[in-house]
């Protein structure tokens, strides 16, 4: 059984020294076994998501012609709709497979930031950690899509609301007071850091002091944004992001394993996550050792759009439930496999989970 809320920090070494779980040899329905048995105990557990809350809004047309202002298609309005972006897709993730995510971010006082607690409450989120900031507005992207003969729709342009000042200090307290306040609540805290304020420097180290002292799991998708991140438990980045980092290039399994090395060193973590797009993932853990895992799916791919959300919130549960990060890796590359799979910011069922634990 995984260690009772807010024993983490004293179990983790123990818990994943004792297993090396990533070996050629291991017998694949053994490892499809564990990770089937894995997913109903994913519903049980709580994250609190600290980072950049988004809207997203797609907006959808029918192409009937070219336009005679300029080389584009013209669109006929057929529909439009909402979901949760940026930080609240992790919490999105974690709810859609039976766990319970509250939110820690900043909306404006403007319609898109209404309708963004309208669509958190109505996914299951608890949005009472949301701080609302006058002084800018509600992160909102809006994509705009071609409905036709195709399968799915065809984005055609992205437009995006954004501010990307830093957070007042008045703000960044009332941010801090929230993880203070939710995080007794809560067995893990995951950062999400899209990089347009919320997760500053105090913040972080408010999240880091905090968690460590309750011994709560800290997870966190950086973006790129590794230093500040030091003494978490899982660190995720993607390829570009890992090569920005480090300066230079990933392009053998060597150079993906000497990374993760070198960021464990670096940043005194458990374990690295770097996600390689159509490559799958690379898994670098303190205890046991590298492996790369190819992607659980290449052939239906429509919608890259949310899925290192995915893969970091499903980790985050997967190691709650009593995973170790070999077995969370793997499930979280399957779980990356579905939603890229589907439009937008998607999210993975129990019912999906298990079938591409079955048949990928």
């Amino acid at each position: 059984m995984y260690p009772k809320k807010g024993a983490f920090d004293k179990q983790v070494i123990l818990m994943y020294s004792s297993v090396n779980t990533i070996c050629l040899g291991k017998n694949v329905d053994e490892i499809r076994q564990r990770l089937v048995n894995l997913i109903p105990r994913l519903a049980s557990h709580s994250v609190l998501v600290v980072g950049d809350l988004f809207l997203d809004e797609y907006v959808l047309g029918q192409a009937t012609r070219l336009s005679r202002e300029a080389p584009i298609p013209v669109l006929e309005f057929t529909r439009r709709f909402y979901v949760p972006g940026g930080a609240a897709n992790p919490a999105h993730n974690v709810c859609a497979l039976g766990g319970q995510a509250a939110v820690i971010g900043i909306i404006g006082q403007d319609p898109a930031g209404m309708q963004l607690l309208s669509e958190l409450r109505q996914v299951g989120i608890d949005p009472s950690g949301v701080v609302v900031d006058r002084s800018r507005p509600t992160t909102t992207k809006t994509r705009i899509l071609a409905e036709g003969s195709l399968r799915f729709p065809q984005q055609v342009a992205r437009i995006d609301h954004v501010d990307r000042r830093s957070v007042s200090p008045e703000v960044e307290d009332a941010l801090i007071a929230q993880i203070q306040a939710l995080s007794p609540q809560v067995e893990a805290i995951l950062v999400s850091d899209y990089q347009t304020g919320v997760a500053s420097p105090a913040v972080i180290q408010a999240v880091r002091e905090i968690a460590r002292a309750q011994g709560k799991l800290r997870t966190v998708d950086a973006q790129g944004a590794f230093q500040k991140y030091a003494g978490f438990h899982l660190v995720k980045g993607n390829r570009q992001e890992v090569e920005t980092a480090l300066g230079y290039p990933l392009q053998r399994e060597e150079d993906y394993h000497q990374a993760g090395e070198k960021l464990l060193r670096q940043l005194d973590v458990e374990a690295v996550i770097i996600t390689r797009s159509a490559e799958g993932l690379s898994l670098i853990t303190r205890n046991e050792g590298y492996s790369h895992l190819p992607a659980a799916n290449r052939s239906e791919v429509f919608d890259v759009t949310g899925a290192g959300d995915t893969v970091i919130a499903v980790a985050t549960l997967a190691l709650l439930a009593g995973a170790h990060f070999s077995d969370a890796a793997r499930l979280a590359n399957y779980a990356a496999g579905l939603v890229v799979r589907k439009l937008g910011n998607a999210v993975p069922s129990v019912d999906e989970l298990c079938w591409a634990v079955e048949n990928w």
